[in-house]
């Protein structure tokens, strides 16, 4: 494993010494010490936000050509080696080995997409009642500040770091103390080797500090964050008075829906993998299981059948399909909350226990609407499943959570679900998939309390981390009667 980053951040340029001391990264699966990196405070945001605005204007004014040979190398070098970002994922983050494989491969995505998004056309010519040329284009805003959080760091670092890159922007990232490596320090060193300039991406692994300062700073005009409800709410609040530009990706309480034509086997096989992916820590995991009550037996005896056959444990044996809960208060959050339900009326079909931080697959059966399981995002490998008996009531139950980020609808007629989607709340519908996707070249992002500003992917990118711009150019001066 290289060692070029220890005890460092990366800012100027380079991995150099912070003035907030050292982090040290530990693996949830041991306890053990895998790596020490830089730990920022204050005082390096200052540095870096200075360096970032002075390196952004060059960076801004070069032909799209350039920015594009950066993202295109470092795609190459991923693809290539994906085992430099998923060699820390697994102990890092608790991945499992085939999580870990896909989350480089989207990382490698993204950053191709990137590449792709420079070349994209930036602007359209307007219609004007003038005889005059007019033009809405769009422009990088300076700096952008991203805050990325530890259950897919790559990724949902990569996700604002590279298109903001690819748009002529500098950016400031503050991955997840947990996962420092794998959330930043790792893109850094693939960005550094593929030619990227200096002072245009800096990576401050530190703490609540941080990213206050960060959403704080008046030479940072927009903000992308991918984290909880709770702590987006918090930087909304800090940031509105600020009129900054501000990208919320929150979480979610997905619903899969079992339409009552569905392939059982088919279906539970998806509510499995939407589910326990990951230990469940991802915003877009199956939170809610509508089954139809002609299925809801034979599915729940599916899933549970499902969960006790999944092994979990150290994911740096590849023969476990999950790792660890990140750390002992989520493990401890979603324990509490499997209790509490059981004790509400839910029963417990599967699962249920744990051993140090590996929670075992759980499926609930029977959950009721107020059970913390059906009401709350849980962030862990469990499966509620609760009966309907008509789809005008699924659609309700589905509406009915605050959230709406990603939403599965099993059948075997895919028009009528697709004449379904137009009345669920949802930033995401999959017709014959579970909810957890994500692709580069698509527009991601959640309604209701599971996100707020610009979305991510593709060309939307240019909304999110771009200002429009209107432009006119006439001839000759226009005269007026003053």
């Amino acid at each position: 494993m290289t060692t070029i980053w220890a005890e460092k951040i990366y800012t100027g340029g380079g991995f150099v010494a912070s003035v907030g001391g050292v982090l040290e990264v530990e693996a949830p699966a041991t306890g053990e010490v895998i790596a020490k990196v830089g730990l920022a405070n204050p005082a390096d945001l200052e540095a870096a936000v200075a360096a970032a605005q002075a390196a952004q204007r060059e960076w801004a004014a070069l032909p799209y050509t350039q920015r594009a040979a950066v993202m295109a190398r470092a795609s190459a070098i991923l693809q290539e080696n994906p085992e430099r970002l998923t060699e820390w994922l697994v102990p890092e983050s608790g991945s499992g080995a085939g999580k870990a494989a896909f989350e480089a491969g989207l990382v490698a995505s993204e950053f191709a997409e990137g590449a792709a998004l420079a070349s994209q056309p930036y602007g359209q010519l307007l219609r004007s009642m003038k005889p005059r040329t007019s033009i809405g284009r769009y422009i990088p805003v300076g700096v952008v500040g991203v805050i990325s959080p530890f259950n897919f760091p790559a990724i949902l670092s990569a996700r604002s770091v590279v298109p903001a890159l690819a748009l002529g922007n500098a950016v400031i990232l503050k991955p997840d103390p947990r996962t420092p490596i794998a959330g930043g320090l790792i893109l850094a060193e693939i960005l550094a080797e593929s030619g990227l300039p200096d002072g245009l991406l800096h990576v401050l692994p530190g703490g609540a500090d941080v990213g206050a300062a960060l959403v704080a700073h008046p030479a940072v005009p927009c903000i992308s964050f991918t984290g909880s409800t709770a702590a987006g709410r918090k930087i909304g609040e800090a940031a509105a008075p600020l009129l900054k530009k501000v990208h919320l990706e929150l979480g979610g309480n997905n619903a899969l829906l079992v339409l009552p034509d569905a392939d059982v086997d088919a279906a539970a096989s998806a509510g499995a993998w939407g589910s326990f992916l990951h230990q469940g820590q991802i915003c877009m995991t199956t939170g809610r299981h509508l089954v139809h009550r002609s299925l809801v037996e034979e599915y729940t005896a599916k899933l549970a059948a499902s969960a006790e056959r999944i092994t979990v444990g150290d994911p740096t044996n590849p023969e476990n399909a999950l790792g660890p809960i990140i750390d002992a208060a989520q493990l401890a959050k979603v324990d509490g909350i499997v209790q509490e339900s059981v004790a509400a009326g839910a029963k417990l079909e599967a699962g249920g226990t744990y051993d140090g931080l590996f929670y075992r697959p759980t499926v609930l059966s029977n959950v009721p609407h107020d059970a913390p399981a059906f009401a709350q995002e849980i962030f862990g490998p469990v499966a509620p499943i609760t009966v309907y008996d008509t789809v005008d009531e699924a659609i309700d139950i589905i509406n009915s959570s605050e959230y709406g980020l990603s939403v599965s609808v099993l059948t075997g007629n895919p028009y009528r679900a697709f004449e379904l989607a137009d009345r669920i709340q949802s930033g995401a519908v999959h017709i014959n998939d579970q909810t957890v996707d994500d692709e580069a070249v698509a527009p991601f992002g959640g309604t209701k309390a599971s996100g707020s500003g610009g979305h991510f992917g593709s060309s939307v990118n240019l909304d999110t981390f771009c200002d429009l711009q209107w432009v006119t150019m006439q001839a000759d001066i226009e005269r007026y009667p003053f």
